[in-house]
């Protein structure tokens, strides 16, 4: 495998016109990819701030094995990759420069590209934030099921919804501002369709967002109920209610991460009907700093 089989580019359209086929065939595992080029060709260079975000697709004899991106001022995305891809892609990218905060991909593709990239670069990898990522198979509402309906979000709840996700984001350790409709609007936040789940009163109690569907796939995130209100089957009906919507739009498959060191979130996702796709891993990078003198 050579370095010079991976080919980059800026322009999304072109990416996608090149390696869509390849990131379409198997959506689940490649729902980053393909949601970040959806969203940047929806959205516009808006969406990932002023610099553009880096694609790359690994090409041999004219047909797509993998790709990666690469956001501004973040870290590298990856498809699957075996050992020899990965370690030809953190030769290429370490000798055009690249400076990578962290690597996010499943675990073995993440492993591989962090121990290369160390070798490379000397960059110090620590395993970050690891993840399940769960795919819906037969939908399967938890008994007993929680009093309460579900609701669209409205223009009208649009204070309780940025709490929230603020607390969400807090949740899980995600640096994100939305102090306003503006800063709102600039986050991964804000293209997502929300839906409350509500108690008699009409109080709502918990909250699922949904993806726009990319490939004939939606994915459910975030899910939250604030801490208060846990533990009452809250976050499974809402989690119900918008896996059924998505089905119902004409998804064909329905996909969320869950915190794999949250027991009760995978094992929530799990009796709902959702099954395990990959384990996902982030490892952070560290380097050091040069001498003065």
């Amino acid at each position: 495998m050579r370095p010079d089989d991976w080919h980059l580019t800026e322009d999304v359209d072109d990416f996608l016109a090149r390696a869509g086929d390849f990131l379409r065939a198997r959506p689940a595992p490649h729902i980053m990819p393909l949601t970040v080029a959806e969203r940047l060709r929806t959205r516009g260079a808006a969406a990932y701030g002023a610099r553009a975000p880096v694609f790359g697709r690994l090409e041999r004899a004219g047909e797509v094995h993998a790709t990666f991106h690469r956001l501004p001022s973040r870290g590298l995305g990856l498809t699957p990759l075996t050992p020899e891809q990965a370690d030809a892609l953190a030769v290429h990218l370490a000798a055009l420069g690249h400076r990578l905060p962290y690597v996010s991909a499943d675990h073995g593709t993440a492993t591989a590209f962090a121990e290369a990239w160390q070798r490379h670069t000397g960059a110090t990898p620590t395993p970050g934030v690891r993840l399940c990522l769960y795919r819906l198979g037969t939908l399967t509402p938890p008994d007993p099921f929680p009093a309460g309906r579900g609701r669209l979000v409205g223009e009208q709840d649009r204070e309780q919804l940025m709490q929230w996700c603020r607390e969400f984001a807090a949740d899980v350790g995600e640096a994100v501002s939305m102090d306003d409709a503006d800063s709102w609007a600039g986050t991964r936040f804000a293209d997502k369709r929300y839906t409350f789940w509500e108690i008699a009163d009409g109080t709502p109690v918990s909250m699922a967002g949904v993806n726009p569907m990319v490939a004939g796939m939606v994915q459910v995130d975030p899910v939250h109920t604030p801490a208060h209100l846990r533990g009452r089957g809250y976050a499974g009906a809402v989690s119900v209610e918008v896996s059924r919507a998505a089905l119902a739009a004409g998804a064909k498959e329905v996909v969320l991460f869950a915190d794999a060191a949250n027991a009760t979130s995978n094992a929530l996702y799990r009796r709902i009907g959702y099954t395990l796709v990959t384990d996902w891993a982030v490892y952070d990078f560290a380097y050091a700093e040069p001498e003065v003198g």
